[in-house]
């Protein structure tokens, strides 16, 4: 079996803590855990999962999951080695792995006098993440910026190559389904001085750190903007601001924010974020839609009448 030569390699592992590759430090293990440096290995993988009728799961930065206290039951592939890489040719195409840091993105087209991936360093996740969800800060979004992406189908291992045409891209949403790879994208620029690039870069650090809560375990923005309107800005109206459940608490610095206090649980985030999306439908007629990804199974919270 392909699964039991990969666990004999230890390119397949069973039992692994989840919650150090999260923003949140929480969660239960992955019943199977897999970190491919190259294309065989990935292919390996994959064919393994099928093998064993498992699930696969793509954990990148851990920025905007909660992993379930009870773990998840799937192949859990977590990209690294030329995944990671980034390149930048002669026209200025940034191509990089779907593993890689969007910071290291943005830093190297700096480095490289290449304009216009400056907003990816506000973004705490993976080039993968970002595909998939369509990322953005500061008002600038992958789609803007994105060429195409390389898709792994992790039921079969087929690859395909799409632009953001392709995968219908639009405010926090990508055709990337669950089962799919990003493993590798590339990005257009235009040619910028460096210091003109490092000045942009500091732009968006400083506003990140003036507008967000630094300093603890959150997973960025819990719920998408509506339309027209801030999902912060409705719960901050309803008073919301400290409300907790658990160790979980909405921050006060943000209120799309929820903060992992010691001792949180997966349950308590799922808790209260649907205590928050409870009441927000309840007073303003405004169904949230979660940004944040819960993995696993979560007990559903009991309804809330009152703030």
């Amino acid at each position: 079996m392909i699964a039991s030569r990969l666990l004999a390699a230890g390119v397949l592992r069973q039992h692994v803590p989840l919650a150090p590759l999260t923003t949140y430090r929480i969660g239960g293990e992955a019943a199977w855990f897999a970190e491919p440096g190259d294309g065989t290995e990935l292919a390996e993988v994959v064919r393994a999962a099928a093998e064993m009728h498992r699930p696969v799961l793509v954990l990148g930065r851990g920025s905007n999951v909660v992993v379930a206290d009870t773990g998840v039951d799937a192949v859990v592939i977590h990209l690294v080695g030329d995944f990671a890489e980034v390149a930048i040719d002669d026209e200025g195409v940034v191509a990089a792995g779907g593993g890689a840091a969007l910071a290291k993105v943005a830093r190297a087209s700096v480095e490289a006098e290449r304009g216009g991936l400056e907003f990816l360093v506000g973004i705490p996740g993976s080039v993968g993440g970002a595909v998939r969800m369509n990322a953005g800060c500061l008002g600038t979004e992958t789609a803007d910026v994105l060429i195409d992406a390389t898709v792994v189908d992790g039921r079969n291992g087929d690859f395909t190559v799409r632009t953001p045409v392709d995968l219908a891209m639009a405010y926090r949403f990508s055709l990337v389904a669950s089962h799919d790879i990003v493993v590798a994208a590339r990005f257009s620029t235009q040619p910028q001085p460096v210091t003109e690039g490092l000045a942009r870069i500091r732009k968006v650090t400083r506003w990140r750190k003036e507008h967000q809560p630094g300093g603890t375990l959150n997973a960025g923005s819990v719920f998408k903007n509506p339309p027209g309107d801030a999902a912060g800005r409705i719960i901050d109206s309803l008073g919301l601001k400290g409300l907790r459940r658990g160790g979980a608490v909405v921050s006060m610095r943000h209120a799309n924010f929820f903060e992992a206090e010691p001792g949180t649980t997966a349950q308590d985030l799922y808790d209260l974020a649907g205590v928050v999306k409870q009441l927000v439908a309840s007073t303003t007629g405004i169904v949230l839609e979660p940004e944040v990804r819960f993995l696993g199974d979560f007990l559903e919270p009991e309804a809330e009448t009152t703030t």
